[in-house]
């Protein structure tokens, strides 16, 4: 536990910035953005984000879009008639559960079509201040490296590492564990040699250890 906390404390020194990487400016917002995310990279969603949202501000004006029309909004995203259908489904139950508001509760989003516990997570730690453990791919490959668990089913993982940590700190330890993972701890080639937590990291060495060579391996930004 004190080992996983001191990791965790590094990373944010290293990464004081460290945030949601989609662009929102309410929970409604955040939680399409985020269903939109999969599969694609945050950086795209933002830029259609302007867009969608001039056209459809809030889940009754999207659970009564025009299909066609917002597919050729969500086009650049990659399968845009799934997320389409999707994005309609979920405004619609929105609109008739819960008069067209995002829910502040897990058991209530979860509930919601196409919303599993990664994204409410998100949009109950990002938008609400409620904590939440978000288990992506970064944080789970993270967490696993770190020694922290085993697990790689994401619902076990959430549980195992949140028992190493304050509930207070659950929102930010997702942010950093995510910004690590797309910036320098990555999935094929770990920058071992340029990384803040080497020292600390069981797995150090799953990647180069030459700090010239595993510099050239840092990004300066996410790209998923």
């Amino acid at each position: 536990m004190r080992q996983a906390r001191k990791i965790d404390r590094v990373l944010a020194d290293t990464y004081p910035d460290a945030r949601c990487e989609l662009d929102f400016d309410n929970p409604f917002e955040l939680l399409v953005v985020t269903v939109l995310s999969a599969q694609t990279t945050d950086k795209r969603v933002n830029a259609v984000r302007p867009t969608l949202f001039a056209a459809y501000p809030d889940a009754p004006a999207m659970a009564a879009a025009d299909r066609e029309t917002l597919e050729g909004i969500i086009g650049p995203l990659g399968f845009f008639r799934a997320k389409t259908e999707s994005l309609l489904k979920l405004s619609a139950a929105l609109v008739e559960r819960h008069e067209g508001q995002v829910p502040p509760r897990l058991k209530d989003l979860v509930e919601l079509p196409g919303v599993g516990r990664k994204t409410a997570n998100v949009v109950l730690g990002n938008a609400f201040g409620i904590p939440g453990i978000t288990v992506d791919t970064h944080f789970g490959r993270l967490a696993r490296r770190f020694g922290w668990t085993e697990e790689t089913d994401p619902v076990k993982a959430e549980h195992a590492v949140g028992a190493l940590f304050p509930k207070k700190d659950w929102t930010m330890l997702s942010h950093h564990l995510i910004w690590h993972g797309r910036r320098c701890c990555h999935a094929q080639k770990p920058a071992c040699g340029a990384c803040p937590v080497a020292k600390l990291c069981p797995s150090y060495g799953a990647g180069p250890t030459d700090p010239e060579v595993a510099a050239k391996l840092l990004r300066t930004e996410g790209r998923a």
